[in-house]
């Protein structure tokens, strides 16, 4: 079946479940692709043998090279259109990460991460764009289940991980086996992806975000902020605050993270239910109530109660956020989510370190308390928001 068949809606409408599932195979391979070298930092950091601190700085080069690709992201979608980029940058990203089991040096791993991050926030921008595209044939929000799908390839590319370990498998194959799938998916699925439709006037120039955007991606960034100290700060907390067992330090992790992905399958259907502007309304109060709640009663059953609040309440937001950005009357969607994603990036790069200058200021629960603020800041930008009451 070739892209041509889909030019009439009437069949965009027909096909639409095998388009959705499609473009769910996409989110889940690139999030299969990020959690395999995830799982794999700590063999590469003992084979390099790189230290600490060196590690710390290699890290940075993945989201730098993703920071600085955002604009070259919107403006090849919205050029050569978000299937064909998709199509390619995919393949692209599992092939660096093959490249990532090669390195030699502490350099040579820095310069691929680097292009690890190009690819990566390609790959982004295009299947965000897909999201928006598949959410205008159902007419309903939908974008949290393709985060959702996301986030299961987390736990996915996790399991792997751990499995190809325990099989004694080197770096090499394991990631050389994900390349394989992510191949396999995008050869079946590519030709359900939805062809670009954006206008001439769409296309011109350099474009500037209007208020809309920019508040947009005021929302993006504290969730993501608070979902980076979470991701890696919460260990931290079971640790030293909440002072866990060292078996049961996890728990504070794995508890935000199952309810962020379970809240990103069930939103879909609270938004319906209650409008975009009320679930992220909802969405600031959990954040901040569980923040203050694990500050206030740092406790094992608390903390874990908490953690899952904060879960649930970054689940829909970035999904949210997306959602309405690609659907600018007048800004193309590869460039409108280009422009509100690099704002809400920088939540993820600047909150994990606040957390930390806080923690060494004060304490980390003085910390926690801080980013509590920024849940009721989300609550409160959200009321003025227009363009949220739609459902």
């Amino acid at each position: 079946m070739s892209q041509a068949t889909f030019v009439d809606d009437t069949i965009l409408y027909e096909q639409r479940k095998r388009i959705r599932l499609a473009v769910s195979l996409f989110y889940f391979c690139q999030g299969l692709a990020f959690a395999s070298w995830a799982s794999r930092i700590p063999t590469i950091k003992t084979a390099l043998d790189i230290s600490e601190g060196q590690l710390g700085t290699i890290l940075l080069m993945l989201p730098l090279g993703q920071l600085i690709t955002m604009t070259l992201s919107g403006r090849l979608v919205t050029r050569f259109g978000s299937a064909k980029v998709l199509s390619i940058a995919c393949i692209c990203y599992a092939a660096v990460l093959c490249l990532l089991a090669f390195a030699d040096s502490a350099p040579a791993l820095g310069g691929i991460l680097l292009l690890f991050g190009v690819f990566g926030n390609m790959c982004n921008i295009a299947v965000n764009t897909q999201g928006v595209a598949v959410e205008k044939i159902y007419n309903k929000s939908i974008m949290a289940s393709f985060h959702g799908a996301w986030s299961i390839a987390g736990f996915t590319g996790a399991l792997i991980g751990l499995l190809t370990i325990n099989l004694q498998l080197d770096t090499a194959t394991h990631f050389i086996l994900i390349f394989g799938i992510v191949l396999t998916s995008m050869l079946i699925n590519r030709n359900y992806l939805v062809p670009g439709r954006t206008t001439e006037a769409q296309k011109k120039g350099l474009v500037r975000p209007d208020s809309m955007l920019i508040q947009l991606g005021v929302l993006g960034f504290l969730s993501m902020a608070t979902e980076g100290a979470m991701f890696d700060w919460s260990g931290v907390y079971f640790k030293e605050v909440v002072k866990a067992p060292e078996q049961w330090v996890p728990v504070g992790y794995a508890s935000f993270m199952v309810m962020m992905a379970s809240g990103r399958f069930i939103g879909d259907f609270i938004i319906s239910k209650i409008g975009r502007k009320s679930a992220l309304q909802l969405s600031g109060l959990l954040m901040c109530s569980g923040m203050l709640l694990s500050v206030f009663f740092p406790y094992f059953g608390i903390c874990t109660l908490a953690f899952m609040m904060v879960g649930l309440g970054v689940a829909c937001v970035v999904p949210t956020v997306y959602s309405v950005a690609g659907q600018h009357p007048t800004i193309a969607p590869g460039k409108a989510l280009a422009m509100v994603s690099s704002i809400s990036f920088l939540g993820f790069l600047m909150g994990p370190p606040l957390i930390g200058y806080i923690a060494e200021w004060l304490d980390l629960r003085f910390s926690y308390a801080t980013f509590a603020v920024f849940g009721l800041v989300l609550t409160l930008l959200s009321q003025n928001m227009s363009l949220l009451k739609q459902r």
